[in-house]
């Protein structure tokens, strides 16, 4: 007679599931309609079904280094086709969002960053930083003001028709960039300390690589760039392509920021520059890219909705995030081409918000996917532990 084996669920983890967007996880029984409808899950122990089931149960240890959570791409097939609306796409996005948390260091900002009651506080970081160094480095209050006089300059400053030169008006870039730097490196850290934490138990859940590691890493990156796994979704099929405009919009950006402080930097070229400069052609082209991706992610959200889920407040959170970051950093070039200064001031500051907020907490918002997505198909292809074409 085989010996039977103790389970001890983990409520906790369960009840953290169903407030990280699963709310859906108990309404489950079993029928495997997720598993057969997808066309992303391999044929050998498909998913999401064992998922449902273990995250019923509450059997964590089952979920963080398994792959599969994220080889999931939230198709939303499963969800569409779930005859008890189970939501199975859903609870997997949930199970990434806690499995987040768990690898996050310092481990208090995944919860904080995942939690809408936190919002307030976390952009009070940057929004103080901003505010507490440009009164210091830049020129929107003088010397003399803080000195106790009142010429009342910054009047002069938002209402003047000289040309807008944010280095100058606002903060000087070496600072600006001092304090991207540092969120950087933060950043840069806690998605070090996770990604190992996670590897760490990816090999101890399925077993070390089998096959050349920079091979699986090439192949995965050539299916990223070319977004092929997003391309077997049927029911949300645009998602591949917002997704890779907002990919590529990113990448342009990348480039650019590269190329900007080439010229700074490298060249000792001060900005701003001409619109006719191969740089801002970039800069500009990638904006529009990202900001049309976005907009399109949005669109499918809601155009889905019945069928997929209308997303989480994680979900919305990187998408509002995006969305702010594009069109404030679109208006901060139009208002200073314009001469409005009463608005690109402004502007220009919630820009510079918008992306420290996005870069200092990446390893805990959604943002994140992109590295452990990145890091379990490498360890999925290594193990040959993915859907055949």
């Amino acid at each position: 007679m085989a010996e039977g084996k103790l389970i001890k669920p983990d409520l906790d983890f369960v009840k953290r599931v169903m407030s990280s967007g699963g709310e859906s996880l108990k309404k489950c029984y079993q029928c495997a309609t997720c598993s057969v409808v997808c066309n992303v899950t391999p044929d050998d122990k498909p998913f999401p079904r064992k998922e449902m089931i273990h995250a019923q149960w509450g059997l964590k240890e089952k979920l963080f280094g398994n792959p599969d959570i994220w080889i999931c791409h939230q198709c939303s097939d499963c969800t569409a086709y779930c005859p008890r609306g189970a939501k199975p796409g859903e609870v997997l996005g949930a199970i990434r969002k806690v499995s987040i948390e768990h690898y996050s260091f310092p481990s208090f900002m995944g919860r904080m960053v995942g939690d809408p009651k936190f919002l307030i506080f976390l952009l009070a970081v940057p929004i103080l930083l901003f505010a507490a160094v440009a009164p210091y480095v830049g020129h929107l209050i003088p010397a003399q003001y803080l000195e106790g006089h009142t010429p009342g300059y910054l009047h002069e400053v938002i209402t003047s028709t000289e040309p807008i030169v944010y280095a100058e008006k606002f903060m000087p870039v070496p600072f600006i960039d001092t304090i991207f730097i540092c969120a950087a490196l933060f950043a840069c850290l806690g998605f070090f300390i996770g990604v190992v934490k996670y590897w760490k138990d990816l090999t101890a859940f399925g077993g070390k690589p089998k096959g050349s590691i920079l091979n699986a890493a090439g192949a995965t990156i050539t299916d990223f760039l070319a977004h092929k796994n997003f391309k077997k979704c049927e029911v949300t099929v645009d998602r591949a392509k917002s997704h890779l405009f907002v990919f590529y919009g990113f990448v342009g950006l990348a480039i650019t920021t590269t190329w900007a402080i080439f010229y700074l930097y490298g060249l000792h070229r001060e900005s701003p520059y001409p619109l006719y400069d191969p740089m801002k052609i970039l800069g500009n082209a990638s904006a529009v890219a990202l900001l049309l991706g976005i907009l399109w992610v949005i669109s499918n959200r809601s155009k889905n909705a019945e069928k997929a889920g209308k997303g989480s407040y994680y979900d919305w959170l990187f998408i509002s995030v995006v969305l702010t970051i594009v069109v404030t950093g679109i208006l901060s070039e139009v208002l200073r081409l314009l001469g409005i200064s009463l608005l690109a001031y402004p502007v220009y500051f919630i820009h510079l918000v918008a992306i420290f907020f996005l870069f200092a907490y990446a390893p805990f918002s959604k943002m994140a996917h992109m590295v452990y997505r990145t890091t379990a198909l490498v360890y999925a292809k290594s193990i040959g532990r993915e859907k055949e074409n």
